[in-house]
């Protein structure tokens, strides 16, 4: 069985809005509706927790997942403080799960197809990761903001979700990050990674599957 944790907990401040950006509309309608319907109709997941903030918890039951039918919506949970917090808060709300795939709600473009690329690579490796090549050049620089290093850009990937896991695995690497207080995690794989209990296969992404983040993401879809 495998669960999809979705993420709306952010504040978005990066929008500069009042509204979180998981709540703002394209399309004509809400960023975390269009991501929801994917999962939702995905065959490949089972069962969604919707981690979102506190005071949003009664809108996203009565005003997305009710009022869409979302039938795999199983739990909406509170997020914590920092992603990796709510991505815990998720965790413990799918303890039956074998795998469990999480993503961010603002991440809106993702696909079917993208989703049952990572769930094959997560069944076969128990940890996996959506991304795509770099079309950049990447420099490393030091704290003054002056080049060290060029690394090879064949070797570069551009992170996204979603990032699927064993759920033992996932959930183990979880509590090694919360006892050991661990800072600077940006995303799942890095949890995998500094844990130590596991390699992540990266799986082709899209470079469609942006994550909305700023007033220009929006202007350059409604543009």
């Amino acid at each position: 069985m495998t669960a999809a944790i979705v993420l709306a907990a952010g504040r978005g401040k990066r929008m500069e809005s009042d509204t979180p950006k998981q709540f703002l509309h394209i399309e004509n309608e809400m960023i975390i509706e269009k991501t929801l319907r994917v999962f939702e109709a995905s065959a490949v997941i089972d069962e969604i927790i919707l981690v979102t903030g506190e005071e949003w918890v009664e809108f996203c039951r009565d005003e997305i997942v009710t009022k869409n039918d979302f039938q795999k919506v199983r739990a909406i949970v509170v997020g914590g403080a920092e992603r990796y917090d709510s991505v815990y808060a998720g965790l413990l709300k799918c303890p039956e799960a074998d795998y469990v795939m999480i993503h961010d709600g603002a991440r809106p473009f993702v696909t079917e197809a993208i989703l049952e690329r990572v769930s094959e690579a997560v069944k076969e490796f128990d940890a996996a990761a959506a991304a795509v090549p770099s079309k950049d050049t990447v420099k490393i620089a030091d704290e003054h903001g002056f080049v060290v290093s060029t690394p090879d850009r064949r070797r570069v990937w551009n992170m996204q979700t979603p990032q699927a896991f064993n759920y033992t695995l996932i959930r183990g690497a979880y509590e090694i990050l919360k006892e050991s207080g661990m800072t600077g995690v940006t995303d799942d794989a890095m949890v995998i990674e500094r844990s130590g209990l596991g390699r992540v296969k990266l799986v082709m992404g899209a470079y469609s599957n942006i994550k909305i983040t700023t007033p220009e993401d929006l202007g350059l879809l409604s543009g």
